[in-house]
């Protein structure tokens, strides 16, 4: 079949919206009709190419949609099944699935050639074979998926809401909340409230966190965070400091997550500096593959036991969490209807980029039209 998809050609490029080949579903896998998908910067880092990938590439790892045929073997899902996906793949039984690190899945290896996980090519175009962002390539109106990546939500949620727990919700609060290890009446400072980082603030406060403090330079990102939970939000790193160490008279932080949107040696920095004594530092943030971001003080580090986590989907289990993220939104207690600034079709792609890296959007959604 044919399909309209945003894809890139090359790093440095800006996305394509052009015509696709796709090919039915094998073994294991689905065809999903895609409602909405999420602009999260992390397709930006492909354009940049902080994130390795193989190019051509079909962009979009954040996605929501109804599946249309199932291919030989597949048994969670059926035709009609309304879906959330995962960007992380769970085969549900390697070492790490077998651990309970499901988002550390050893179906992670295809991330960096973006083929599905029996190595080969669903979009084509003449006989060039085009990746999948993610294994998914959601900024695409039709895609074919691994069984693995697809996560089967309730037929009533409204699917251009919910798409936000395929990546940005989820990450943002389990860096808080699983990562950062939030507990009631901590201090946690949040750099950069954006997609992930408004999520990291609602996960500090759900978590009980007496004091969160958002860092932004965006004014409307500040005004947003205070709308959902942060109880300060200042401009800048150093104001973030100055104002910790007047909440906690002098001890420092408990938590600095770090959600801006392209990771540097000089918030790394601010944020070790930030905590207090075995505080934890969480990087969520991701720079380019040869930049060396953290550089700390060995001896503070050793001597005061601060940490320093990584954090990958918020540490968490996507087939867990993104439920978990839903029956939140359905209790009223998660807020994502509130989170998406503007709505966009796929050929506005670009235009939702230039918005995002203006500071104009908390998350811009794309709408697909079929």
């Amino acid at each position: 079949m044919k399909t309209r998809a945003a894809v890139l050609r090359d790093v440095g490029k800006d996305f394509e919206v052009v015509e696709l080949d796709l090919d039915e579903p094998k073994a294991n896998e689905v065809l999903v009709r895609f409602v909405a998908s999420g602009l999260c910067h992390s397709d930006d880092h492909l354009r940049t190419g902080d994130i390795p990938v193989r190019y051509p590439i079909v962009g979009g790892h954040e996605g929501a949609g109804i599946v249309e045929k199932v291919g030989p073997g597949v048994t969670r899902l059926a035709v009609g099944d309304h879906v959330v996906t995962s960007w992380l793949p769970v085969c549900g039984h390697c070492r790490f699935c077998s651990r309970g690190q499901t988002n550390l899945c050893d179906l992670g290896r295809f991330l960096v050639d973006n083929s599905l996980p029996d190595g080969t090519y669903r979009y084509h175009e003449g006989s060039t074979d085009f990746g999948q962002m993610c294994l998914l390539g959601t900024f695409s109106q039709y895609a074919v998926i691994s069984e693995a990546s697809a996560v089967k939500v309730e037929d009533d949620l409204p699917l251009d809401v919910v798409v936000l727990v395929g990546c940005g919700v989820p990450t943002g609060y389990g860096t808080a909340v699983k990562a950062g290890e939030v507990h009631p009446g901590d201090t946690t400072i949040i750099y950069g409230v954006g997609g992930v980082g408004i999520n990291a603030v609602q996960g500090a406060s759900h978590a009980g966190a007496r004091y969160v403090i958002a860092v932004d330079p965006v004014e409307f990102k500040r005004t947003t965070a205070l709308s959902l939970g942060a109880t300060h939000a200042v401009a800048s790193a150093e104001e973030a400091h100055e104002l910790a160490q007047q909440l906690t008279y002098g001890v420092g932080a408990d938590q600095a997550l770090i959600t801006v949107g392209v990771a540097s040696e000089e918030v790394v920095s601010a944020a070790f500096a930030a905590v207090r004594k075995r505080g934890i530092v969480v990087l969520t943030a991701m720079g380019g593959l040869a930049t060396k971001t953290v550089h700390v003080s060995g001896f503070e580090l050793t001597a005061f036991e601060k940490r320093l986590q990584g954090a990958l989907f918020g540490s968490g289990n996507p087939f867990d969490d993104i439920p978990r993220m839903i029956e939140l939104y359905r209790a009223g207690k998660l807020k994502l209807d509130e989170l998406i600034t503007t709505k966009y079709r796929l050929d506005e792609v670009n235009r939702g980029y230039e918005d995002m890296m203006a500071g104009r959007n908390i998350r811009g959604v794309i709408i697909h039209e079929h």
